[in-house]
């Protein structure tokens, strides 16, 4: 039996929830405390020429947490780009990066990554969906076409990400043709309130880590069967705007483990640092 704890998390490129200022350093510290064992991220600057502090930014959080690094490029600028990215401390066996774009004007993908937990293979898929409902749906059509392509019945499955899906439409269909539960419904009801705090220890933590200070190297709702196989009536949990969370952007779907707990880590810090709120859950792979 392993219990791993898992992230998703909007980082808004390192910057802050209003992009005034960079909070890279301070949301790696952040990230730090919570000792994930995966992080599913979008928004995420592979490469950010004018500002080095913002650059290489999967790099950078990976050697901070000391975590294997996989990074899908999608959005390319002049002088940027963006993308997803899934830091795992389990062994990556193989990944890969799925264009989705619907249209020009928005560039997504499916970074969908293999890792081994203790033998057993998981499948990992990091999405950051469009804002237009049919580019969604076409879409989630190409996700669910790659899994049934690619990720065996009875292989444990995580898809996390911005699903930018404020009305709810997805989850029947993850739940009826991938047979996904969004952890907050089916996670104990104990376990899905409260913000998670920063320990505190912290200033210890922001002294060790000040080497990596800079880089150089709502009307859907769905029924779903939770775990004791009874049928309950679940929202996900909301998430956007970070300082006042109204919108239901931010999931993790899985299969095939048990969820221990699912929180949203409201509140300052987190509130600062981007403009979406972290998702946590603790899973445990039988």
């Amino acid at each position: 039996m392993s219990v791993i704890r898992v992230v998703s998390y909007n980082i808004h490129k390192g910057r802050s929830a209003t992009g005034a200022r960079e909070s890279l350093s301070q949301l790696r510290l952040g990230l730090y405390g919570l000792r994930p064992d995966l992080l599913f991220l979008q928004e995420v600057q592979g490469r950010n020429q004018r500002r080095s502090v913002l650059d290489a930014q999967h790099e950078s959080l990976g050697a901070a947490l000391g975590m294997g690094v996989c990074y899908g490029c999608n959005a390319v600028r002049t002088h940027t780009d963006h993308g997803n990215a899934l830091l795992s401390r389990f062994t990556v066996l193989n990944y890969e990066n799925e264009d989705v774009s619907d249209h020009r004007l928005e560039q997504r993908g499916l970074l969908h990554a293999v890792i081994d937990i203790k033998g057993t293979p998981v499948h990992c898929l990091v999405v950051h969906l469009g804002l237009f409902a049919g580019g969604r749906s076409r879409q989630i059509q190409a996700l669910v076409e790659r899994i049934r392509r690619l990720v065996p019945d009875d292989a444990p499955l995580l898809i996390a990400g911005d699903f930018n899906d404020w009305n709810n439409r997805l989850a029947p269909l993850f739940v009826e043709q991938l047979g996904l539960y969004e952890v907050f419904s089916v996670a104990p009801h104990a376990a899905r309130t409260g913000p998670l705090t920063l320990p505190a220890s912290i200033k210890a933590l922001r002294r060790g880590l000040r080497m990596f200070g800079s880089h150089s190297a709502l009307d859907g709702q769905p029924r779903e069967l939770g775990m004791d196989g009874m049928a309950r009536t679940a929202l996900p949990p909301r998430t956007f705007p970070a300082a006042f969370p109204w919108l239901r952007l931010d999931r993790i779907y899985q299969r095939g483990f048990a969820v221990r707990s699912a929180r949203v880590l409201h509140g300052k810090p987190w509130s600062q640092w981007s403009d979406h709120a972290p998702v946590f859950t603790e899973l445990e792979l039988p």
